[in-house]
């Protein structure tokens, strides 16, 4: 097995990606694809920078070291990146009134922000795998980070019947040294756009784009499937 097919399997296991999700994406068949894991097939240049954009890496990474040796793992420094994302969907979807919002609708909001950054760069924001779960789409580390920054005492957390209602645990601006400042405005503009609505509202609309609906329960959700939607079904608007 070539560096590139190693690396390309490596890449894609540890994302969660079957080889039907990986091929979609660059046109190929399933079995055409494994022929390119197993080293007998080459693929193009804008192939491969379609799947280093997928799997969260670079062409370079993909082709790898002498050895073949490479990794493909979420770092710290994306987590704490994440975790901002998180806080700044907090300051600018919660409710006006009281500063609160469900950990759900924080989940989605958190979403669209990646999800709409990868329809505009074709990059999304933090890089986290979001899989379909039933109040998904998610990623396993979203509860992590959250415990976290309860534990921290960044936010806190408060049960009201079935929800969980989440707020900064200080008033003000969110941190952001991780976030550049237009994926801060990204931020910001789609959680102001949700701002006021109900919890089942954003759920219902993400439910409803492709993605959602043709992934399997558990599987991770490429991020490339965002591409497909118009562009008022990327992550909605102040008119919904």
């Amino acid at each position: 097995m070539s560096n590139l097919g190693k690396n390309l399997e490596k890449a894609r296991l540890a994302r969660g990606y079957t080889l039907e999700q990986v091929a979609n994406v660059v046109g190929l068949s399933r079995q055409t694809y494994a022929m390119v894991e197993v080293g007998k097939r080459d693929i193009t240049l804008s192939q491969a920078e379609a799947l280093a954009a997928m799997l969260r890496t670079t062409i370079d990474e993909l082709r790898g070291a002498p050895d073949g040796v490479s990794t493909f793992t979420d770092s710290q420094s994306s987590l704490e990146k994440y975790k901002q994302m998180i806080l700044n969907a907090i300051q600018f979807g919660s409710d006006k009134t009281d500063g609160k919002v469900t950990k759900t609708k924080l989940a989605k909001l958190v979403y669209l922000a990646d999800f709409t950054w990868y329809y505009d760069h074709l990059a999304p924001m933090s890089g986290m795998s979001y899989r379909k779960l039933p109040r998904g789409p998610v990623p396993d580390i979203y509860f992590r980070a959250l415990d976290e920054l309860e534990e921290d005492g960044v936010i806190t957390r408060e049960e009201k019947g079935r929800n969980i209602l989440l707020k900064l645990a200080e008033p003000g601006s969110a941190p952001s040294n991780r976030l550049s400042k237009e994926e801060r405005m990204e931020i910001s503009k789609i959680s102001k756009a949700w701002q006021g609505k109900q919890t089942q509202e954003i759920v219902d609309f993400t439910h409803a784009q492709i993605s959602w609906q043709i992934c399997r329960e558990g599987e991770v959700i490429p991020y490339s499937l965002i591409t497909q939607e118009d562009p008022e079904r990327v992550y909605g608007s102040t008119k919904l």
